[in-house]
């Protein structure tokens, strides 16, 4: 059981290091690269718990999950940092995309060429339906929040506490 939880911890630890990488490979303002690890390491963390076989979700859903925390934290983790959500957001979910899946995917139409077999095209089409899933919800779950709020700045909401008189 202890195992699992320190290899939960690795796997996000190299999520929020490859979310780092990105960053700096972007040419991210440097206030703002403490807060992409701490998003990128949420979102590992969040699709490896899900992914545990002890709660059973699938990767469709662990990656919609992470990718929707990231998108909802980044709005204001962007105005403690002051850069946009988009740059916290971005880095942030890259380690969540599904490169094995798409490997595997163009891998089967290599295989398909020479062996037209059903198994072969059966293995193909599911990992690349798997790839274009996974996407499709890590683009969603990076967008919705800020399409939600519809907010350039967040710098103008203000929080208001609904048991709060107002004077």
């Amino acid at each position: 059981m202890m195992a699992d939880w320190i290899d939960i911890l690795f796997k996000a630890f190299w999520c929020g290091c490859a979310a780092f990488g990105f960053a700096i490979l972007f040419n991210t303002p440097a206030r703002a690269l403490f807060a992409i690890y701490l998003c990128g390491f949420l979102a590992g963390f969040l699709k490896f718990i899900i992914l545990d076989p002890a709660v059973g979700g699938g990767i469709i859903l662990a990656s919609a999950v992470g990718a929707a925390v990231v998108g909802f934290a980044s709005i204001p983790v962007s105005h403690w940092r002051h850069v946009p959500p988009i740059v916290i957001s971005i880095p942030a979910v890259i380690p969540l995309i599904p490169g094995s899946f798409a490997y595997r995917t163009i891998l089967g139409l290599i295989n398909f060429i020479y062996e037209t077999e059903v198994e072969v095209l059966t293995r193909t089409v599911h990992n690349g339906v798997m790839t274009l899933f996974i996407i499709l919800v890590l683009s969603l779950g990076v967008t919705l929040p800020m399409l939600l709020f519809r907010i350039e700045s967040v710098k103008k909401v203000r929080f208001t506490l609904p048991f709060r008189r107002k004077t």
